[in-house]
C-alpha cells in the first residue's frame, strides 16, 4: 500500500486536457489533468462533473454565468448543465467521474483517459 503523490503524478507528463487516472474508489476515476486554454462546451446528461483546481485558476464558463475557482476551490457542475473550462495560465485539476464516463458527455469527442 502506497499513497498517491499528486505533484509526482502531475510531473509525469505535459500535454493539456488530457486526464490521468491516479486511483479508483466505489466506481468512480480520480484523475489529474493539466489545463491551458479553452475546453469544449459540454454537458454530462447523467453525471454531475466535479472540479478541484490544484494550482492555478480556472473559469468554468456557464449560460447562467462563470464561476472563477482559485487553487483549493471546488466546484460541481450539476448534470445537464453545458459548461466550458478555460484556463489562461496552466493549471491543475482533480477531477472524480464514474468510471466509463467520457469527460465531455460525448464518447465521440472525449479526451482519452490514461492510467498512471
Amino acid at each position: 500500500m502506497t499513497a498517491v503523490n499528486l505533484n509526482q503524478k502531475l510531473a509525469m507528463f505535459s500535454e493539456h486536457w488530457s486526464p490521468k487516472i491516479v486511483a479508483a474508489f466505489n466506481g468512480h476515476d480520480v484523475m489529474v489533468v493539466k489545463v491551458m486554454g479553452e475546453f469544449v462546451w459540454h454537458s454530462h446528461p447523467d453525471t454531475d462533473d466535479f472540479f478541484y483546481v490544484l494550482q492555478g485558476r480556472v473559469v468554468i464558463q456557464m449560460k447562467a454565468g462563470d464561476v472563477i475557482l482559485e487553487a483549493g476551490d471546488l466546484y460541481v457542475v450539476p448534470k445537464g448543465v453545458e459548461h466550458r473550462p478555460v484556463a489562461e495560465v496552466e493549471s491543475h485539476l482533480l477531477l472524480i467521474e464514474p468510471q466509463g464516463v467520457p469527460n465531455t458527455g460525448d464518447a465521440g469527442t472525449a479526451a482519452k483517459k490514461e492510467k498512471l
